[in-house]
């Protein structure tokens, strides 16, 4: 079996406090849970019996700060009034036949294309993280490549899977290690593509609004839910050049952004069979 090293996405820091702040019993932790969510997509829900698929989590949330409430806070940040007009506009939509998923989805993008020099304040009122993360000057930001560089150079292994932020992370970190070759890198619920938040922000910055996949990377598949909130577009093939293969997958009409059911979902089966021996 191929070196698989994995990389985490928003609101792990719990990890971290509960490993009584060791960042190896975090890793340990959040590993045994990817095996087990990856073990159910690769056979179809047959009994766990410890099998190992993961080599290593790189593991960076403690870098980035804890987070009192990792779920999005917008909706009940709201007064009274406004809460009711959401729900009821909500409502209206789900009734066209459009899930409430959906709805936020489409919501999520219009206001992230209206808000442009504001949207950096909308990352932060969204998710803590990912401003830590992108603020100009991040030093949480350098620390964080550094960490996951790191694990992948120690691992030396043939395929990255990197979630949500973890898609960030990776990505940077690719470009500032030449010496870190890859021969599969899968993104799930990617962010990469999200305007004013992210796209632009990047290191290396985009070229002539194209971003391109890191060098030493050999194959690159992104996956996503087609509700996800997080992965605005779902799609990164219109942004940038070198993904191979793009697959849009239907999870859950609520739980549409975890590891868990991305991992579960079968659809990086026929990706990593073939490191799997």
């Amino acid at each position: 079996m191929d070196t698989i090293v994995g990389v985490h996405g928003i609101g792990k820091y719990r990890y971290y406090r509960d490993a009584g702040n060791s960042v190896g019993g975090a890793a340990a932790a959040m590993r045994d849970k990817w095996d087990r969510y990856l073990h159910k997509g690769l056979t179809g829900g047959k009994p766990y019996a410890k099998e190992r698929y993961i080599t290593e989590i790189a593991y960076y949330a403690h870098l980035l700060g804890e987070s009192k409430d990792d779920s999005p806070r917008a909706v009940r940040s709201m007064n009274v009034g406004a809460q009711e007009v959401f729900v009821a506009w909500a409502k209206q939509l789900d009734s066209v036949g459009e899930g409430l998923t959906g709805a936020l989805h489409r919501m999520t993008g219009w206001l992230l294309d209206r808000l442009q020099s504001n949207a950096v304040d909308f990352a932060n009122f969204f998710c803590p993280e990912v401003a830590a993360y992108m603020a100009a000057g991040s030093e949480a930001r350098e620390k964080s490549r550094a960490a996951v560089a790191e694990v992948i150079r120690r691992n030396r292994p043939k395929v990255v899977i990197a979630h949500s932020l973890g898609s960030v992370v990776t990505y940077e970190t690719l470009w500032a290690n030449p010496d870190l070759e890859v021969d599969l890198l899968i993104t799930l619920g990617s962010p990469l593509g999200m305007r004013n938040v992210i796209f632009e922000r990047l290191m290396p910055a985009p070229v002539n609004g194209w971003g391109e996949r890191p060098r030493k990377v050999r194959r690159w598949v992104n996956i996503a839910d087609k509700d996800d909130i997080a992965a605005i577009p779902p799609g990164l093939r219109t942004c940038f050049t070198g993904v191979d293969q793009e697959a849009l997958v239907n999870l859950d009409w609520l739980d549409f952004h975890t590891a868990e059911k991305y991992l579960g979902c079968g659809a990086l089966n026929s990706h990593l069979k073939p490191y799997l021996g």
